[in-house]
């Protein structure tokens, strides 16, 4: 396929169409783009060789524009002198000239026209590659969206962490049962009140009071004994 051919092809083809019907379409993208910079330095390689085409033609314009007033000259000086058939001789070498300086202005204007479109070319082209590279950025963070949430998933749906909140769910169970028993061992009892604490609190300043006295009353009878002892 020519190049030019396979510019007009890429330009009007549709990148969401062809990723849309790739089995896979992050290959897909980027054989498109690397298409698309193949087929931009193989265009800019060939306007490189029009300019260069051009550049070439003009100087040659140039040698026979002065051929042609060099042929003028001799032609006149000829006739000058009455040999007109001289100067017949050179006007048609001054026409020759003419007509090929006349033939690569032409050729120049159509490398001209191709230069405009090559233009044209790139610069649909690059629209073209910019679209194709933000589409491979897009692809390639849905893709990596896509991985992290299967990864995601499997690690969700996977043994260890089915094992690990197996353990929760038991070690759940075992503090349940924990809060369960001392609940249990509190049943029946009464519950504290303010009263109930209150009395508790008396009494045990009366158990106090009583400790006090009982212990008064034998280091009483230990004195009394002694004393005895001593008579």
């Amino acid at each position: 396929m020519g190049i030019f051919s396979r510019t007009r092809d890429i330009i009007a083809a549709n990148v969401t169409d062809m990723l849309d019907r790739a089995e896979d379409p992050s290959k897909m993208i980027r054989m498109i783009i690397l298409e698309m910079e193949e087929t931009l330095v193989e265009v800019r390689a060939s306007a490189a060789r029009t300019i260069a085409d051009q550049k070439e033609m003009q100087r040659h314009i140039t040698k026979l524009n002065q051929l042609t007033d060099d042929w003028n000259e001799k032609a006149e000086l000829a006739l000058s002198k009455d040999r007109e058939d001289l100067a017949k001789a050179a006007l048609m070498e001054k026409r020759k000239a003419s007509d090929m300086a006349e033939q690569l202005t032409v050729e120049i204007q159509v490398l001209d026209d191709a230069l405009r479109a090559s233009e044209e070319d790139i610069s649909k082209l690059q629209k073209k590659l910019q679209e194709a590279r933000s589409r491979q950025s897009s692809l390639v963070n849905r893709l990596e969206s896509a991985e992290n949430r299967v990864k995601l998933r499997e690690m969700y749906n996977g043994d260890k962490v089915q094992d690990a909140f197996s353990r929760f769910e038991y070690l759940e169970r075992q503090v349940d049962f924990a809060e369960g028993r001392a609940d249990a061992l509190g049943m029946g009892n009464e519950p504290q009140t303010l009263e109930n604490q209150i009395a508790a609190l008396e009494t045990s300043d009366k158990v106090d009071d009583e400790l006090e006295a009982m212990k008064a009353a034998m280091k009483k009878s230990d004195n009394n004994s002694d004393s005895k002892g001593d008579a």
